[in-house]
This record gives structure tokens, sequence and C-alpha cells, in this order.
């Protein structure tokens, strides 16, 4: 079959080879790969000397079940489903467990589902950490990439008053039709305090974030597209305005390999479907073009979802 693998000679780290395909074991079932979507994180990684060269990455994908799981766990051959790993998502075929697969509507764009995985269950699993939302407000950082896209719905849907940060002011009126009820350039900026953060960004927003944050309040840091460090000054731990008890956590998706994704990709591929969740798809092409997608991602020209069409 054929795949984007690792290659450091290459200009983007990536180019198609001919690899042997994937032998599921008796709990995964065989996906024929119709689509994937890329994230900065996997991008950024392919570019590392520790990576070797003929490595396929690849978190998200989504296609046609063409062998069932030998167990009987999961869907049947014919079934359209998307799908979630740490790797091997961008080739021809990927042998998945039922745990990393959720089913998609027939008529769904398979495109727009392999969305879904990293971005729609990082912003899902996030906010339910972060409790009852309703009336509450939500500034979400890195608010016009794939993540915040997401959250900014699923919190506005949850009855959150939600604060959208983005560093492109031209991403506003875009952010406020998701459901944003603010959106500024600079968490620093904001006024009101906030009772929880999604932040995507790390570094100084991260600590601007975190300010911004009232009593009890939670900061979950989910990416760090900034690629800076967050240095919190001592008068930053120690809470001002009476805004004390406040704490930061971490979140790494796949931290857990037990955890069963199927219901929530399923969930989330329906919601999609009929209209009521926008991926926020801004650059779709073949895979023979993946070296103008990677560079959209890495160069920050790119604002939602990049998708490659397997063909």
């Amino acid at each position: 079959m054929r795949a984007l693998v690792i290659d450091h000679s290459a200009p983007t780290h990536l180019s198609m080879a001919e690899i042997s395909d994937p032998i599921p074991a008796p709990d995964e079932a065989l996906v024929k790969v119709a689509a994937v979507s890329l994230n900065r994180g996997e991008v950024k990684g392919a570019t590392s000397p520790e990576t070797p060269d003929g490595t396929v990455i690849g978190w998200d994908a989504a296609g046609v079940v063409v062998k069932a799981a030998a167990d009987g766990s999961g869907p049947a051959e014919g079934t359209r489903v998307v799908t979630l790993g740490a790797a091997a998502g961008w080739a021809e075929l990927r042998a998945v467990p039922a745990a990393m697969l959720g089913q998609v509507p027939e008529d769904a764009d398979l495109g727009a589902m392999s969305t879904l995985p990293v971005a729609g269950l990082s912003a899902l699993h996030v906010l339910r950490r972060a409790g009852q939302l309703l009336g509450r407000r939500v500034m979400i950082t890195g608010a016009s990439g794939g993540v915040g896209r997401f959250a900014i719905q699923l919190a506005a849907r949850a009855g959150a008053e939600v604060v959208a940060i983005s560093g492109n002011p031209a991403q506003a009126d875009g952010l406020r039709a998701l459901g944003a009820h603010e959106v500024h350039t600079d968490p620093a900026t904001v006024e009101r305090p906030v009772f929880t953060v999604l932040d995507n960004i790390g570094g100084q927003q991260l600590v601007d974030a975190f300010a911004a944050l009232e009593a009890h309040g939670t900061l979950f840091s989910v990416g760090r597209a900034s690629e800076t460090d967050a240095v919190l000054p001592p008068e930053a731990l120690l809470g001002t305005e009476g805004r004390h008890d406040r704490s930061i956590r971490t979140f790494f998706l796949l931290s857990d390999p037990a955890t069963d994704f199927s219901a929530d990709l399923t969930w989330l591929a329906a919601e999609v479907a009929a209209g009521r969740l926008d991926p926020g798809t801004s650059w779709r092409g073949p895979w023979a073009r993946h070296d103008e997608a990677v560079q959209t991602l890495l160069g920050r020209r790119l604002h939602g979802k990049a998708v490659l069409d397997i063909n």
C-alpha cells in the first residue's frame, strides 16, 4: 500500500512510499482510509531527527471497514468510520481497535469526519473536566485553531459565556458566529475573570490567561503552539484580588490507553453530519499535495483544519 512516511531528506520531512499492508490484531478492524486531517503536533514532530525515516505518522483518519475485527468487536465490514491512533493514519489502510473508532452516518463527508478525533475529542474531554459550564465564563486561547473552534461551539452549547482569544483580528466575526460572546487578541485585555481556560498556546498567553481566572478556577494546558515556556511569576501564584485556589492541569488525549472513545467519536460524527458542529476545514486537497498542507500549517497560515483526501 501507499503511505506518507518520514523522510528527513524531503523539505517537509514527508514523502510518499510503498510499504507493507498492516496486519490487524484480533481486536482490530482493517480500515480503507479515505481522508486524513493534520494536527500541528504530529506535523512538527515529523521534523524531529529522533523520528526514524520510514515511520508512518497520522492521528486522524476516516474511511470504510474492509475487514471486521476477528474477535467480533467493533463494526462490520462496509461500515463508514472515523478513527484515532497514535500513529499510522496517513496510509491507504489502517488497523484500528474498536475503542478508537466511531461510526459515521452514511451520507457524511469523510473528509469532514477526519477532522474530529484529536481536535473534537480534546475539546469535548477538557470541557467535561471543567464541570458545569452553564452561566460561567470560559476562555479559549488559540480559538481559531482546530481544538479552539470545536471548544467554542461545545462550550456555547453547554451554556457558557465564551471568551475567545485569537491573534488574528480578521477571525473575530467567524468566531462569534461559532458562539463566542467576546473575542480578544490577548488574554491580558480581558476585564472580567473567567471560570476556566482551555489553553492551546502556552508561553506568555498561558501566564496571562491564568491571571484572568477567578477564585477556584482551573486552566487546562492542551497545546503549546507558541513553542515557548510559560514562566509564572510568584505574584501570579499567590493570587490577586482574592482570587486564590486556582490551578493548572495538563491534558493529553491519549494519556490512558484504556479509554474507549467509540461513543464520543460516533456522537461527534453525527453532530457534524447534521450541521450542528462546524469542523472548520479551511484547506483541502489530494494527499499528493501534502507538502503544501504541511507548509500552510507550520507557517501559521491555517485557521481551522487541513484535510488530505487519499486518492
